[in-house]
């Protein structure tokens, strides 16, 4: 069900320092997802979604808050977006809730940071050059290579391949763009030749990073739901997860240690960061060269 709702406040101050990607503002446009990845942690019961594949909550007048507020900032941080939910799932191609926003960032000269799973992306790339000239990342969420494991995985996300082909578009356009190799999801996705694929497709297309975490978290009903559709898409492994993981948070991927060293050479030789750059305003650059 889809329902209109007023929001209070859209950009959220992050006070923790953002060590991935460099974020001083964080928004989101709805609540809830489409795209219905079973692995997603913002199921979980801190966020109060009660139904997050089928409840999605749009912000009716988040382009007018964000005129507002953005005025009232007196720091041109980065805007982080996609962190709770996909600013580019099916509705946004009707609603462009995205693109408005994007283009109302673009006239007020702030920086943004962007995490997707869909080369709806490319429907604002002149935006994006518009606001790249201050500083425009695109994130792209890829656990796998592997457009038929990922149809199980993210059931209404685009084709990981579709995501490659927009980041090449987006990289050839000098928007700094790469891969959230995150979660790899234990027992599924944590061999070697799933993060070499990932590494070799980023490498053909355009990728300036990878930001890899070899495990995920599981909780509460989030733990439950994932637990549910392992049960229907591979039997027999939810009883590898509890026998390993019980009630942990952060489940570790089997090998990690070792996956993250052959992860790290891999991007070594193809030049790829395993950090992004983040966005530097003029005042810090010009004092880091004093």
């Amino acid at each position: 069900m889809i329902r209109e709702i007023q929001a209070k406040v859209l950009l959220s101050h992050v006070r923790q320092p953002d060590t991935w990607f460099g974020l001083k503002y964080s928004m989101n446009l709805y609540r809830g997802c489409q795209h219905q990845c079973i692995y997603c942690d913002s199921r979980s019961e801190c966020y109060q979604i009660e139904d997050f594949n089928d409840d999605v909550l749009v912000k009716v007048n988040a382009i007018e808050l964000l005129r507002k507020e953005l005025a009232s900032k007196r720091v041109k941080g980065t805007i982080g977006t996609g962190s709770m939910n996909d600013p580019y799932m099916p509705l946004e191609r009707e609603l462009n809730l995205t693109g408005q926003a994007l283009t109302v960032i673009a006239q007020s000269g702030f920086p943004v940071h962007i995490i997707t799973k869909s080369d709806l992306v490319l429907r604002d790339l002149d935006t994006l050059c518009k606001i790249n000239r201050r500083y425009a990342a695109v994130s792209f969420t890829i656990t796998t290579a592997d457009d038929e494991l990922a149809k199980k995985l993210e059931t209404r996300a685009p084709l990981v391949s579709d995501r490659f082909r927009a980041m090449r578009v987006l990289a050839d356009h000098g928007i700094h763009t790469g891969v959230v190799m995150m979660p790899i999801l234990p027992f599924i996705e944590d061999n070697e030749e799933n993060v070499t694929a990932i590494v070799q497709e980023a490498s053909d297309h355009g990728a300036a990073y990878i930001i890899p975490s070899f495990g995920m978290t599981l909780r509460d009903r989030q733990r439950a739901y994932y637990y549910d559709k392992l049960d229907k898409l591979f039997p027999g492994l939810r009883q590898k997860y509890e026998n390993r993981f019980g009630d942990q948070y952060y489940c570790r991927a089997n090998n990690a240690d070792r996956l993250a060293e052959m992860f790290c050479a891999l991007c070594s030789q193809h030049g790829i960061a395993t950090r992004m750059t983040p966005y530097e305003p003029e005042v810090a650059k010009q004092l880091s060269l004093l």
